[in-house]
């Protein structure tokens, strides 16, 4: 093994950073544009991201929404949702498949420019390029509050990322602070093994798992794909309110017992105790916003204001017959009292777990072109640095860009530019 800074420096027309499914499918592409290729991966195995899930995940998104380059679902459960260990498997037999050049154990530590080409340094030796394409991914860098410093130090801390089951966390009850997809669907693996649970209400709207007769995946993934065909042009990235909406949550929704939605008042139903949004600990207390009722119906709202309304737009628009929406039941329940405040001793709370979202991390990046997001300046996928690329990214060219049925349309553009160069 080289140290980054010895040794013979390799080239390489192309390198891809990272071989999940972005790289993955990038190098499917270069391969068909005959570029020659390497893919830099710094894990042991292959399996991306998705190595990071706990043991109870399953994709959120069903089996037909499996679109990247060879690899779509055409079997017998279009609408079924696959495990965590099979969706691993079946990256790894892809990369086989398509013989994707993979360096595993390979960590990208700088991309620098010399001479208008790219040195990358690694933890395996030094390389020279043409071009380097960045997807490694968009759950980089957990993200935990500051303040979870504080608390008392016998508190068992994780973030959603290193979480695998209950049985990892000491006896007691757990704070979950976070609503999205992962803080739902956690929770529910706790309550399921029968721990107490605290929950957090973020501002992630729920939403229905079918809607108007199909899984709401369907539509929102038809509008992606097809909606400014019909004017709606809501999940293109040119509409975005501004550049931070690129980080907005993804609907409460879970793959989990053939796939469900999640509502947080069927959670409190249960015996979660739901507090506001976490503010920060006082003196290693944790302190939540006053404002749960609220909260709850904003969380309720959103898919209505938002997805919803560009599926319904989305079927008036192509003349489709879908089913009439069935109206949300009308639910007003609330915790006889949410707490601003949460006694960890008193209530017996021994862990938390952070379900706080990721961060991006480009500090291997040598190069000034990420923007005060630390999200690359580009193109389709072009940056403004000529040879440097990204694929795989939350809203690279519309919602779904990150996501295995849209990022391989973006591979094929940016492997389709560099092979043109």
């Amino acid at each position: 093994m080289h140290s980054p800074g010895a040794g013979p420096v390799q080239e390489a027309d192309t390198l891809v950073i990272g071989a999940g499914q972005a790289g993955l499918a990038t190098s499917y592409w270069l391969s068909r544009y005959g570029v020659d290729h390497h893919l830099l991966e710094e894990r042991p195995e292959l399996g991306g991201g998705w190595q990071d899930r706990w043991d109870s995940f399953y994709l959120n998104t069903p089996n037909f929404s499996f679109l990247l380059p060879e690899l779509s679902y055409d079997g017998p459960e279009p609408d079924a949702f696959l495990p965590r260990d099979e969706v691993i498997g079946l990256f790894r037999d892809y990369a086989a498949r398509i013989k994707a050049p993979v360096r595993l154990g390979t960590e990208a530590t700088r991309v620098g420019v010399v001479d208008g080409r790219f040195m990358v340094e690694t933890n395996r030796g030094r390389w020279l390029a043409r071009n380097v394409v960045l997807a490694n991914g968009a759950f980089q860098r957990p993200r935990i509050p500051a303040s979870a410093a504080t608390l008392p130090r016998h508190i068992r801390q994780l973030h959603s990322h290193d979480y695998r089951n209950p049985q990892q966390l000491p006896a007691g009850a757990v704070l979950v602070v976070g609503t999205g997809q992962s803080g739902g669907q956690i929770t529910e693996d706790l309550l399921d093994a029968g721990r107490e649970v605290h929950l957090a209400v973020s501002t992630c709207p729920e939403a229905p798992r079918r809607y108007r007769g199909q899984d709401i995946f369907y539509w929102i993934l038809q509008v992606n794909l097809h909606g400014p065909e019909f004017g709606i042009n809501g999940l293109q990235t040119e509409q975005l309110p501004s550049p931070a909406a690129r980080f907005m949550c993804n609907p409460l929704i879970s793959g989990n017992g053939g796939g469900h939605g999640i509502h947080l008042r069927d959670l409190g139903r249960r015996g979660v105790r739901l507090h506001g949004r976490f503010a920060g600990a006082d003196d290693g207390v944790p302190v939540f916003s006053d404002d749960l009722p609220a909260r709850l119906a904003l969380v309720e709202a959103g898919f209505g204001a938002r997805l919803g309304r560009m599926a319904d737009a989305y079927i008036a628009a192509a003349g489709i017959d879908a089913p009439p929406a069935e109206p949300a039941p009308e639910d007003d329940w609330l915790p006889a009292d949410s707490g601003a405040r949460l006694d960890l001793a008193a209530e017996g709370v021994t862990s938390v777990i952070w379900c706080t979202g990721y961060g991006l991390d480009f500090g291997f990046l040598d190069v000034p072109v990420l923007d005060e997001w630390n999200y690359p300046r580009h193109r389709r996928g072009v940056t403004e640095i000529p040879g440097l690329y990204a694929v795989g990214l939350p809203w690279l060219t519309k919602h779904l860009s990150a996501t295995l049925s849209v990022v391989g349309n973006d591979a094929e553009f940016v492997a389709g530019h560099i092979a043109g160069r």
